[in-house]
């Protein structure tokens, strides 16, 4: 992994405190005085030719000694310069609104954040091959994803970052579980914002520090707590988003506060509401869920344009209750039993999605997992 920039920030030395400033003056002033002392002051030789040359080297270490102290009022003035520099570091530093425990959390990022990549372009097909093996039924997205990554590797790009993808399409195919699967493959964190369940775009990018019980989004604190800059960030069902309005009326829309941060050029000095920081959210690997993009406005579809999904097969839920079957260490009879309900199911027309299946797996597994009573 590569490292990069990730705040607009200054960060100093934290062990750089003030006395230690204070030292590193006096040091400065008393090296100062002495490189002065030997170019400017010449002792006369034959002044005083009945002293031997130790005494008069002794004359001139006591005089340089004397030179070169640091007096009462030179102190005085170090201790103003130092503060003031620490003042001016404060102030440069782009930190000092902070609280306490926020500029801690923030401390984190002095050296940057990691980046995913992809090795080889050989590795890229590998990935995306595993990908598709798994979610068949998603193939136009796993085909973006899988030039996207060898595109990475061609252009010598420091990290791996994606096109923002829309997956549009029925309920239950699996959308959000390719999206974690995905980040599970290329080794980087996911974080899931369910859009049908939090509180507008509060919940993601964070509420002003002037709203009461305001807090960071989930975003930066994904970022903040695994240091890397390119985690894949899935939003459930966008369209169901809903907003929230401040005492003064204004609203806030979840798809509108995303709008800067599926924008390259917006999204590299993304402004926190809550740190009220500059950050580069550019390599965020964005995978948002929808069951009707036509409820979403414009300006998003244009920076996502939606993939159309389709419904699953008996076959490909089958496939996919095999492989995970194997995965997870269950029984061949375990795994027929669902094989043949879902063919079972698929014969009387009745509805089937893959949250049912991974529901009968994960029955499966814990009846598996029971102990065995004679």
């Amino acid at each position: 992994m590569t490292r990069i920039p990730f705040i607009e920030a200054r960060f100093f030395d934290p062990a750089e405190t003030l006395p230690q400033l204070e030292t590193r003056l006096h040091s400065h002033l008393s090296r100062l005085r002495w490189k002065r002392f030997e170019q400017g002051v010449v002792f006369d030789q034959d002044a005083a030719p009945d002293v031997d040359g130790e005494a008069r080297a002794q004359d001139k270490e006591a005089s340089a000694a004397e030179y070169g102290a640091v007096r009462a009022a030179d102190r005085n003035k170090i201790y103003r310069r130092a503060k003031q520099l620490v003042a001016r570091r404060e102030a440069s530093s782009g930190l000092a609104h902070l609280k306490k425990e926020d500029r801690e959390k923030i401390e984190a990022l002095r050296g940057g954040v990691r980046l995913v990549q992809i090795a080889s372009e050989h590795r890229a097909d590998e990935l995306a091959a595993l990908l598709h093996t798994e979610f068949p039924w998603l193939a136009p997205a796993t085909e973006i994803v899988w030039h996207a990554m060898r595109r990475s590797v061609r252009s010598g790009a420091p990290g791996l970052c994606l096109p923002p993808l829309l997956l549009d399409g029925p309920p239950g195919i699996g959308k959000s579980v390719w999206a974690r699967r995905l980040a599970e493959i290329i080794e980087t964190p996911a974080m899931t914002y369910e859009a049908t369940s939090e509180n507008a775009s509060f919940g993601i990018v964070g509420s002003q520090r002037a709203w009461g019980q305001s807090t960071p989004g989930r975003l930066i604190q994904t970022i903040l707590r695994n240091l890397v800059g390119n985690p894949v960030v899935v939003v459930d069902e966008i369209e169901k988003a809903g907003a929230a309005a401040s005492s003064k009326g204004q609203a806030f829309n979840l798809a509108e506060s995303l709008l800067p941060l599926l924008e390259k050029a917006t999204a590299k000095s993304w402004g926190c509401p809550y740190y009220e920081e500059k950050f580069d959210m550019a390599w965020v690997n964005w995978v948002l869920t929808s069951n009707d993009w036509r409820k979403l406005p414009e300006p998003l579809l244009s920076r996502c344009p939606p993939i159309h999904l389709r419904n699953l097969t008996a076959s490909e839920l089958q496939a996919f209750v095999k492989l995970q079957g194997v995965k997870r260490g269950l029984g061949i009879a375990s795994i027929e039993a669902i094989s043949e309900t879902i063919g079972y199911l698929a014969a009387k027309s009745a509805p089937q999605s893959l949250r049912s299946v991974l529901r009968m797996i994960d029955r499966a597994e814990n009846v598996e997992a029971r102990p065995f009573v004679h």
